[in-house]
Parts: C-alpha cells; structure tokens; sequence
C-alpha cells in the first residue's frame, strides 16, 4: 500500500523491506513514541494499553528487519534505524491525510488534527486571537500544540515535526517554507529597574566604549541574537556577555533581577509578568523589528487543515 502511494519514500527504509505492510495507524503510534521516548505516555494519547503499543512496534521492528527503539526497564531511545525511519513515517503520514483529503467531499465538515508550535508568549497573544477565530468556523479540528524556544519553530516545520508554527520571519526562508505575516514587534534593549552592577546604573552608555563594560544577556542563538552582534560589530564593540540563554521569557527574568542588560521582542515584555521590573532603553539606531507570523512547508497546505488555519492569518 505504502510502496504504491509513496514509492520515493519507500526507498528510503532498508532495501529488504521495500513494501511495508503496516497500517497508517501503526505509523502514528510509531511517530508518538519517537516524540514522547515514553510507553506510557504515548498509549495515553494514542488511547491504547501499554501493552498493546509494545506489541505494534514490536510487530513494526519485526516487517523492518531493524530495532527502532533501544529501551530498557528505565529508558527509551530512537536507534539510527529509528530517526531514519521517522523521516519517513511523518512523510507517509502527511501525504496519506493529504490524499484522504482530496478524495473527501469538500461539502463535509472538517475534523483531524493540525500540529502547531510556539512560543509560550505566543500562546498566549496571537495564538489566543487565531483559535478564538478558528474554533467557531472549525469545531471538529483539534490544535496538537507544542511549546518551546521561538528559535526552533521553523527548524520544527522543515522536519515535519509541526505543521504551522508562530515565528520571527529571518532574514532567509528555506527552500519550499512559507511565511504569513500577523504582526511587527520592535525589538528592544531593556535594563533593571533597580540594577544590581554598577555599570547598569547610566546606561544606555553615551559611547561605544562604554557599551563593551556592559554585561549583556543575550539569546544563544537566532535572530535577535544575530541583530544584536551585527549591532556591536557596526560600532566596533565587543559586548560583555554576562549569559547565553535560550527563549526570549529568560532574558526577561535575568534583567528583572539586576543582572544585565538583554535584548527581547516587544511582545515578550508586553505580556510578561516581570514588564514592571525592566525598562525600555532608548537606544539608536534601533534594531530591525521582529516580522511575526505562520511558517509552514508550501505543501502542506494541500491539507485543508492545515489551509483552514492559515487563511487565519490574512486580512
């Protein structure tokens, strides 16, 4: 079945296992398991017994001829064998509800499930709007949502990890990615209100010079991060990193307790808990704002689904 609807994929497993004679429904259970690492917690949502999900995969090991998982009484891992064949089963799977789709009468009401990945702060501002829209027009769709580092969401696409997810548009789309645009934030540098190091106490400093005494809480990595070192390098400076953190919400944490100074979207600060604890510095030249919006692969959008959410986006 798999070979006939999908026979680039089918390649794509070991050659002795060119037809795989495994249901859709095993391919999901396979994918849970790979994204949980949990028996346990995968049969809960795949609504199966424990003991029922071990004998799928095991049954599914057996018609690879390969070990997916490495797993002991404490401990699940995916095997090499294991990401390689994840790869293909979230392939298999997008392109089996993309044909169940078509061959659906586009009259019936929608139902299944769109993947969906973002910030926490997004959750809680422009995804709150976008679902207040779509549960009303779409009730029988459900929202799988994950959370995480904004810096990941359009990693997460690419991999079919997610369908759509809420992100910082880069200066660089990848091959075959789409971006719908919701809202501009500026990016902002922000410092304590009550500074706990001396050279937080005049800031922003008056000279370039006095910028590299500075003790910068940064991002690791990702757009702002980028931004902010191409800002330094433009004056020179080479910025006093106090921390490396990941996710926009711990920048704001760290400020708010004296420590340095960091650079978030205007967004994160708008809808943290923390905002009276930091303040906005005026600094120029500003920082190129942050483009936010719906990332997803352009061919996921022969989904309906995920095609329904999207439109979200649009004026």
């Amino acid at each position: 079945m798999f070979a006939t609807l999908c026979p680039d994929l089918c390649n794509t497993v070991p050659s002795r296992r060119q037809t795989l004679g495994v249901h859709i429904r095993t391919l999901r259970q396979f994918i849970v398991l790979a994204e949980t690492l949990h028996f346990g917690r995968a049969s809960q949502q795949v609504n199966i017994s424990t003991s029922a999900l071990s004998r799928s995969i095991r049954q599914l090991e057996i018609e690879l001829g390969v070990t997916l998982f490495a797993r002991d009484n404490r401990t699940v891992e995916l095997t090499p064998e294991g990401e390689r064949f994840l790869r293909y089963a979230r392939d298999a799977v997008l392109q089996w509800d993309q044909v169940r789709f078509e061959l659906t009468d586009p009259s019936e009401e929608l139902s299944g499930e769109v993947s969906l990945y973002c910030s926490v702060t997004a959750s809680h501002s422009i995804l709150v709007d976008l679902l207040n829209r779509f549960r009303p027009a779409h009730p029988g769709v459900e929202i799988r949502l994950q959370t995480g580092d904004p810096d990941h969401a359009i990693d997460r696409v690419v991999a079919l990890e997610e369908e759509v997810a809420v992100a910082a548009r880069p200066d660089h789309l990848p091959n075959g990615v789409l971006f719908e645009p919701i809202e501009i934030s500026p990016l902002v540098f922000i410092a304590p209100v009550e500074a706990a190091d001396d050279a937080l106490v005049d800031v922003p400093p008056a000279s370039p010079a006095a910028w590299a005494e500075v003790p910068m809480i940064l991002a690791a990595s990702g757009i702002a991060r980028d931004r902010v070192d191409a800002w330094f390098r433009d004056r020179g400076v080479a910025p006093k990193i106090y921390a490396q953190v990941a996710g926009n919400e711990a920048i704001v944490s760290m400020v708010s307790l004296g420590l340095g100074v960091g650079v978030v979207p205007q967004i994160v600060l708008d809808n943290s808990t923390l905002a009276s604890r930091v303040r906005v510095l005026d600094v120029q030249p500003a920082l190129a704002a942050y483009d936010l919006g719906l990332v997803t692969l352009k061919r996921h959008l022969n989904n309906p689904l995920v095609r329904a959410f999207w439109s979200l986006a649009r004026p």
